[in-house]
């Protein structure tokens, strides 16, 4: 195993951004959100797991939701939904070929946020749309970003 892990694609291994403080905050309090929402939803959200994309591509999303059950050290099955937190080393290229990835994969829904803007958009289809409530269509899934951004916003203790 690669460490810190990393994104194996076509028989290259590539480091992946990792965040700073606010990516890795937004990250939490995301992962937070969903586990409140698990029995709700009947979903699991996990950051950071393997997710074999292709026969020849594993990629590590920031957070992915799955259907609530048993899961294997790499999902293999399209989630329901994908999270990416964008760092400030991310680029347009780079985002596009994650989410081209998830969306071969069968992946229905698709979530860019950035913490530097206070944004997110949303990948359905082939649409990006950007909202300040993020959803999973077909699903009771959903995010209020101005919620998550003024608890990245509380000052420090």
């Amino acid at each position: 195993m690669y460490r810190p892990d990393r994104e194996y694609v076509d028989g290259e291994v590539r480091e992946r951004n990792v965040g700073k403080w606010e990516h890795a905050r937004l990250q939490l309090l995301l992962g937070s959100w969903f586990a409140d929402h698990e029995s709700q939803w009947q979903v699991m959200a996990s950051p950071e797991q393997r997710t074999r994309v292709a026969s020849s591509r594993v990629r590590v999303p920031d957070l992915g939701v799955v259907k609530a059950g048993p899961q294997p050290d790499v999902i293999q099955t399209a989630p329901i939904l994908i999270v990416e937190i964008l760092s400030p080393d991310d680029t347009y290229s780079d985002l596009e070929e994650r989410v081209a990835d998830y969306r071969n994969m069968g992946v229905a829904a698709i979530w860019a946020i950035d913490p530097r803007t206070r944004s997110g958009r949303m990948c359905i289809g082939d649409d990006w749309k950007s909202a300040r409530r993020l959803e999973a269509p077909g699903t009771p899934i959903f995010v209020e970003l101005d919620e998550l951004f003024s608890c990245l916003d509380r000052p420090r203790p």
